[in-house]
């Protein structure tokens, strides 16, 4: 199929996504449209499940995540910093796990968050941190080995107004910190900073793909000690423990489709 067929189906199914939540569900109301679907063949079961069953038992994971995943994807969207109590509610209301009692635990655990923090957190841990969490949990309990990380350096581009934010992680892991897109994130001219952390997780992400270690000790129920990744990297007990708890009875089960609309 010629790629432009392609790019304008992603435009047409885009344009009039929300329309179809009641088939969608919740995916129809985030801007990431495509996924691997659980066919019971060519994918029989969700990674969570298949880790946990001990697919990968003989296999070192190296999984992770940023601190401030949304935030790059709210800039995207227009809303940094326009976030409107109505739409955090309903954010909170369509990705917390549970609905509404989830809703109240977002509230009781960040007492101070308002709007833009409730909005960034609820979408950061649905889609991209407690996903990560949740997958070295479940290769840890099945036996396997798994090392987990949260970078928390915080990207320069764009004023500063990113935060360690989705997609920091791949210029720096691959060293493309001054070409294309990366630029965005990092800033047409890479600061010596920035040079250091990407030959870091360089040395990190081959030492794991080598040898199956990544530096840091792996993840385990009891410490869940993490790497967090900056100028100045620390093993430390996994940072988001709000979330970790408000998530921590969340199967993660494929995601619902209905079948009433054709």
């Amino acid at each position: 199929m010629e790629p432009a067929r392609l790019s304008a189906a992603d435009d047409a199914v885009g344009a009039k996504i929300t329309q179809w939540a009641d088939r969608w569900g919740q995916a129809a109301h985030r801007s990431i449209l495509f996924s691997p679907v659980v066919d019971g063949g060519v994918l029989p079961v969700t990674p969570w499940q298949a880790l946990a069953d001990g697919a990968s038992r003989d296999v070192e994971l190296l999984a992770g995540h940023t601190r401030d995943e949304q935030r790059l994807l709210t800039a995207l969207d227009g809303l940094l910093g326009q976030v409107t109590p109505e739409q955090a509610a309903t954010a909170l209301r369509l990705f917390a796990p549970g609905g509404q009692d989830g809703a109240l635990r977002y509230r009781d655990g960040y007492p101070a968050a308002g709007p833009d923090e409730l909005y960034e957190l609820v979408h950061s841990d649905w889609l991209f941190r407690m996903p990560s969490l949740h997958l070295a949990q479940a290769q840890t309990a099945a036996g396997g080995r798994s090392h987990l990380y949260e970078l928390t350096w915080p990207a320069p581009g764009m004023g500063g107004v990113l935060g360690a934010c989705h997609g920091l992680d791949v210029p720096l892991v691959f060293g493309n910190l001054d070409r294309g897109q990366p630029a965005l994130l990092i800033g047409e001219a890479p600061s010596p900073e920035a040079e250091a952390l990407s030959a870091s997780m360089r040395g990190a992400w081959t030492a794991f793909a080598t040898h199956g270690d990544a530096g840091w000790p792996a993840y385990d129920s009891e410490r869940r000690l993490v790497q967090l990744v900056d100028t100045r990297s620390a093993v430390t007990a996994y940072p988001e423990e709000i979330s970790r708890l408000i998530w921590q009875n969340h199967p993660f089960p494929v995601l619902p489709l209905s079948t009433g609309r054709g």
